[in-house]
């Protein structure tokens, strides 16, 4: 193989392996023998397993997203929740995500820096949500931007790490009223579409 198909193979591994086993019996050598590489193929490029599993959570939560403007708030809610909803669907995710953190609550290096990694990524995002919001006086100009992004985001982990629940559609078409409302928005004025079918 060559040395992106290496990386790209061991990365694979790595998720299937999390998934499979959990963060607290993860080893190396399985994640080798998974991916058809040596075990220094490995260490060549992560010193340890913490540095492996923290390397792909931030290149997760760095992953490219759409442009977040669709020009209104709703809409930008809308399309936060469906792309973090496909990205939690997926079998590996909905594994993976509840057992890291778990295994943060007993390891103070892995709270640190998946704080670090998604702390800062959900400031990012929701942060400009929320900065446009604001412009577009569809907000107060006192919106306070960390407690508004909490109440964004906050719902979505809640479902997927404590109460284990899917996150349907109907769910977030909820979700994105119940953000707006509590962000201080003015109600949404139905669309001609939803008046037609009584909804």
């Amino acid at each position: 193989m060559l040395r992106g198909e290496i990386t790209t193979a061991i990365r694979r591994a790595l998720m299937q392996e999390l998934a499979a086993v959990g963060y607290g019996r993860l080893s190396i050598e399985a994640v080798a023998r998974r991916a058809g590489v040596s075990k220094t193929a490995i260490y060549r490029r992560w010193s340890s397993k913490l540095d492996l599993v923290l390397e792909l959570v931030a290149a997760a939560a760095h992953g490219k997203l759409p442009a977040l403007d669709t020009g209104d708030l709703r809409g930008d809610l809308a399309l936060l929740f469906q792309v973090v909803a496909h990205a939690l669907r997926h079998p590996l995710a909905a594994q993976i995500i509840p057992d890291l953190l778990a295994e943060a609550a007993r390891n103070p290096s892995i709270d640190q820096s998946l704080r670090q990694v998604l702390y800062a990524r959900q400031q990012e995002i929701g942060g400009r949500l929320v900065t446009r919001a604001v412009e577009r006086g569809e907000l107060p100009a006192d919106t306070d931007p960390d407690a508004a992004v909490d109440l964004i985001v906050g719902p979505l982990y809640w479902r997927l790490a404590i109460a284990r629940l899917p996150l349907t559609d109907s769910y977030l078409d909820r979700l994105v009223e119940s953000v707006a409302a509590g962000l201080g928005a003015e109600s949404a004025v139905p669309h001609q579409r939803d008046v037609a079918v009584g909804k």
